[in-house]
């Protein structure tokens, strides 16, 4: 194996937005760092569920319907 190919590995401590801190071992910045997040778990609407618009004004599969209920597949 060669040698110093590897990052140096060791523990930061992560400081999330609403102010609660853990340790984790990290390759970023150097033994005893504080990363700070701007956005995390807590905070990033894809967790919350917040600020979602929803596009059911009358939905895709109505639509759909609206736009190709006319058709159909049967036979005459």
């Amino acid at each position: 194996m060669k040698i110093d190919t590897h990052p140096d590995y060791h523990m930061i401590t992560v400081q999330m937005t609403d102010g609660s801190t853990f340790e984790t071992r990290s390759t970023w910045g150097k033994e005893g760092d504080t990363l700070q997040l701007d956005i995390d778990p807590s905070s990033h609407p894809a967790w919350t569920g917040g600020n979602q618009r929803l596009l059911d004004q009358g939905g895709q599969v109505a639509r759909f319907n609206k736009r190709f209920g006319g058709l159909s597949l049967k036979k005459s």
